[in-house]
């Protein structure tokens, strides 16, 4: 099973109000749904530290990487049959969100706005969650 990592970009680690979700442009059978911003772990990598990584590669920005929002049964997300998410809350220390190739678009929502952007099943799931969880 491969390891991806997910960012729930909030505003605040002290006091979250906005989280960032970002528009994917591929692949096509994923293209126009909304997801939090991550990507696959290397080898040798900590998931905070892919998690760094594929931020600054992807939105051109740097995080502090915080707690990690946990699925229910303590483990990983499942994407699919060979792909697990792990998510940690993280805020953005330098740079601006900006979209590269994987992503089209970036927002952010208020926590009553996020269920107006279409985001991908995976990170629909962990919602709840992020609502009720705390960094």
């Amino acid at each position: 099973m491969r390891l991806v990592v997910g960012a729930v970009l909030v505003d605040s680690l002290e006091r979250p109000t906005r989280v960032l979700a970002a528009r994917r442009t591929r692949p096509a059978e994923l293209a126009g749904r909304w997801e939090f911003p991550g990507g696959k772990v290397e080898a040798g990598e900590t998931p905070p530290q892919a998690l760094a990584r594929e931020l600054g590669e992807e939105l051109a920005i740097e995080v502090a990487v915080g707690s990690e929002l946990a699925a229910p049964d303590g483990n990983a997300w499942p994407i699919s049959g060979a792909y697990e998410l792990r998510l940690f809350y993280a805020v953005v220390v330098a740079g601006t969100p900006t979209p590269g190739e994987s992503h089209d678009q970036v927002r952010w929502l208020s926590y009553d706005q996020l269920d107006s952007v279409s985001w991908l099943e995976s990170d629909r799931a962990a919602l709840g969650l992020v609502l009720t969880g705390h960094p």
